[in-house]
């Protein structure tokens, strides 16, 4: 049976005793039906995780005891993904799916060609709910730590001028030149392990979002000749440079013990 995980956002060392979150309570009791004694992961957002006993639950209150601190999970590769707003709710979508995918950063952004605008309320509003679908999305994959998302901003914050770190990829419908194979193999310096990719709205970038992308250090890219909706070109192309570095389709390694 697997070990049920919880996101518990606070220190952690052997020994210390912890009360999970009041948000937690009902799944704890009523989902999980887990009583005193039983046994559970919990991790921090931050890349550790630990193995925890209850030893207390009553009324709403529910703290358990640091048995087991397990190592640092490895990465190999570190993705930023800048997205543009899609339409209705497909951004909690692709929130979830990056996360599974091993994003660790989420910027949303407004392209020139976005439906959906967002007043200052409804972006705090959706920065906090985006990111619990983070956190809930971690949990379920058994990541050990949870993706940052930023605040929504505008287009040329997002590209940061020459800011951005890493490999620095715009996706355009209208590259015919570079694809990201190409990006990937040969473009760009050996053993580069850090990825700052943008996605486009629907209506995809003017050419001349594209120009200041180029100027301040991006490379245009492309994912070949069939046009993806935005969904499907998130995931096509996390998937693509997960696999590329290793972490997809490859051999399991133990990053952490049981």
């Amino acid at each position: 049976m697997t070990i049920p995980r919880i996101f518990l956002p606070c220190p952690m060392e052997v020994g210390f005793l912890c009360a999970l979150r009041e948000e937690d309570q009902t799944y704890i009791k009523s989902v999980l039906r887990l009583k005193k004694h039983d046994h559970l992961i919990v991790f921090d957002g931050r890349g550790h995780e630990y193995q925890a006993m209850i030893r207390q639950v009553q009324g709403n209150r529910t703290v358990v005891e640091i048995l087991k601190k397990y190592p640092l999970q490895d990465k190999s590769v570190r993705i930023t993904l800048a997205q543009s707003l899609p339409k209705a709710g497909k951004m909690d979508f692709i929130i979830q799916k990056a996360t599974e995918l091993g994003v660790d950063e989420i910027v949303p952004f407004q392209a020139a060609r976005c439906v959906s605008r967002l007043t200052d309320d409804k972006k705090r509003q959706k920065a906090s709910r985006w990111q619990k679908i983070a956190v809930e999305a971690a949990r379920q994959c058994g990541r050990a730590d949870v993706p940052v998302i930023g605040p929504c901003v505008d287009f040329q914050e997002m590209i940061g001028g020459g800011e951005r770190k890493g490999v620095k990829i715009i996706f355009w419908e209208e590259e015919m030149q570079t694809g990201l194979s190409d990006v990937l193999r040969h473009r760009h310096p050996e053993g580069a392990e850090e990825f700052f990719v943008v996605v486009g709205p629907e209506g995809g970038f003017l050419k001349e979002e594209v120009d200041r992308a180029r100027e301040a250090g991006f490379q245009s890219v492309s994912i070949g000749r069939q046009i993806l909706r935005v969904e499907t070109a998130v995931l096509a192309i996390l998937s693509i440079i997960q696999y590329e570095k290793g972490n997809l389709g490859g051999s399991l390694c133990s990053g952490s013990e049981r």
